[in-house]
């Protein structure tokens, strides 16, 4: 049977498993077993286990929990409040100053997480009630904790990298390294518009009160609290940079420092060390399952001649390999409405990889697009995440509605940190390019 109906078949069927409620994992093993019993035989089967075997025996994989584990024990390790309380100091005096420190908080916070959802819960329980009683615009306040929250995915360590790495075969690292000055520019990009908003419209953010405001000696004391995570956030990724360290043993260290933290802290306690754990694991099932189900339907997929396939197509279409780049991004930002990033990854990157390949794309450049996207698809409606996360903080007087609302500038500032990134590629590129540790 041709190839084209096969792919058509293929792709069929897994939109059909999809849409029936089936979970990501079966649809796509399903999918992947059915299309290599029926086109390669029975004996083509014993591909599950082996990819079972190398999915879950991945170094880099073993990078996932620790990184999990990391998170859960700093958003338990009392940071988040320690920084907000130097960011309501230093720039509360300044309009719209508590969401400018929100979105730096959030970045600090995706510097040491690698997930986007810790600093979206931390900071909507901190700093969203800081804000709406001092009068903050809602959706001012709600949107700028969503959007911040999505660094938490571009800022390493990033699990979406660590599973795109493993997937494609770029270096994890570079991938990291890679991802640090586009996030500091969403960062900065963020607080420029927060910032001029609230300078052209003062009743949006206005400053806090005279008597809230630090004297010198108060704002220097709370400084202290930046001490432990920049210590943190430079040991992890210093390692990285300079080779002292893979991205997995650079996720001992974090994990290890995470603890510590705690400690000195002084929120260790045994129970939120047993809750850490069992959030890790259960998280970290998670994607692996998910993994093996996307490495079953790729395997699938290139084994019935798919990179063949896409050359050939890519060899009919008579336009610039540029406006090709740019409709795979919109079909990113489309999939973002409706499913979950990690479920784009394994779904988009069987057909996109040999894409990239053939246009002679760089991978690491790409997974640094592609990450920029998913993160517009954890606040585009209807299934952001983030959005979710926000529905279970806010107060009842702030609808699903003002939510959704709330975030329509963020997609848009997201949206331009991505065409700034394609066309000034060295933003993604010029750490990597330079890293000691290749």
């Amino acid at each position: 049977m041709d190839i084209n109906i096969v792919t058509i078949i293929l792709f069929s069927l897994l939109v059909l498993f999809l849409i029936s409620g089936m979970p990501l994992v079966f649809a796509m093993s399903g999918v992947g077993l059915i299309i290599m019993y029926w086109k390669l035989g029975p004996k083509f089967l014993y591909v599950v286990a082996t990819t079972a075997y190398q999915s879950w025996t991945d170094f880099i994989m073993v990078a996932i929990p620790l990184f999990v584990f990391m998170a859960n024990v700093l958003e338990r390790s009392g940071i988040a409040e320690d920084l907000y309380a130097m960011m309501h100091k230093w720039m509360g005096p300044i309009k719209g100053g508590l969401a400018i420190g929100t979105v730096i908080i959030c970045a600090i916070f995706a510097a040491m997480a690698g997930v986007s959802a810790v600093a979206t819960i931390t900071m909507g329980l901190i700093a969203l009630p800081a804000m709406l009683s001092r009068n903050y615009d809602k959706k001012l306040a709600v949107g700028c904790i969503s959007a911040g929250g999505t660094l938490g995915i571009l800022i390493p360590p990033s699990i979406i990298m660590i599973l795109y790495g493993s997937l494609t075969g770029a270096s994890v690292g570079k991938l990291f390294m890679g991802g640090v000055l586009p996030g500091i520019m969403l960062t900065i990009i963020f607080s420029l518009y927060i910032g001029v908003r609230c300078w052209l419209k003062p009743s949006l953010g206005p400053p806090i009160p005279m008597e809230e405001r630090g004297t010198l000696k108060e704002k220097l004391a709370s400084s202290r609290a930046l001490v432990l995570p920049v210590i943190l956030i430079f040991l992890v990724l210093g390692v990285i940079y300079t080779g002292a360290a893979t991205p997995t043993e650079a996720a001992g260290i974090g994990a290890a420092g995470a603890v510590i933290i705690s400690i000195v802290n002084k929120r260790f306690t045994w129970k939120n060390l047993a809750d850490s754990c069992k959030r890790t694991l259960s998280l970290t099932a998670m994607i692996l399952w998910i993994v093996f189900g996307a490495k079953v339907f790729s395997h699938a997929y290139l084994a019935i001649g798919a990179p063949e396939l896409v050359r050939n197509l890519i060899a009919g279409f008579e336009v610039n390999r540029w406006v090709i780049l740019i409709v795979m991004q919109l079909i990113l930002l489309v999939l973002g409405c409706f499913i979950d990033p990690m479920g784009i990854l394994m779904i988009t990157l069987p057909v996109f990889l040999p894409i990239i390949q053939t246009l002679q794309f760089d991978l690491i450049w790409f997974g640094i697009l592609f990450t920029i996207n998913m993160e517009m698809g954890y606040i585009t409606p209807p299934f952001g995440f983030n959005l979710f996360y926000m529905r279970g903080i806010v107060p009842k007087s702030i609808t699903m509605g003002d939510i959704y609302r709330s975030i329509t500038p963020w997609v848009v500032l997201m949206v331009i940190g991505l065409a700034i990134v394609m066309v000034w590629p060295d933003i993604a590129m010029w750490l990597p390019n330079r890293m000691i540790g290749k």
